[in-house]
């Protein structure tokens, strides 16, 4: 898989940040959610999956259609 950057909001540079990968897909840099109420809240959180928290403000990012 190949990512290309979209963008942050980050000044650093760093996370959190969107990419769309070379698949067709979008994925995200963020931290880690590691609170266990809140994982409790995810949907058919597969072994292989975790969830990732960003601000709303990458929303712009996102591709549209």
């Amino acid at each position: 898989m190949r990512l290309r950057f979209l963008g942050t909001n980050s000044e650093q540079g760093t996370c959190p940040a969107v990419y769309e990968t070379d698949r067709g897909t979008i994925a995200v840099q963020g931290k880690i959610v590691t609170d266990r109420t809140a994982l409790g809240d995810a949907v058919n959180l597969a072994d292989d999956e975790t969830i990732v928290e960003i601000p709303k403000e990458l929303l712009p990012y996102f591709p549209q259609g």
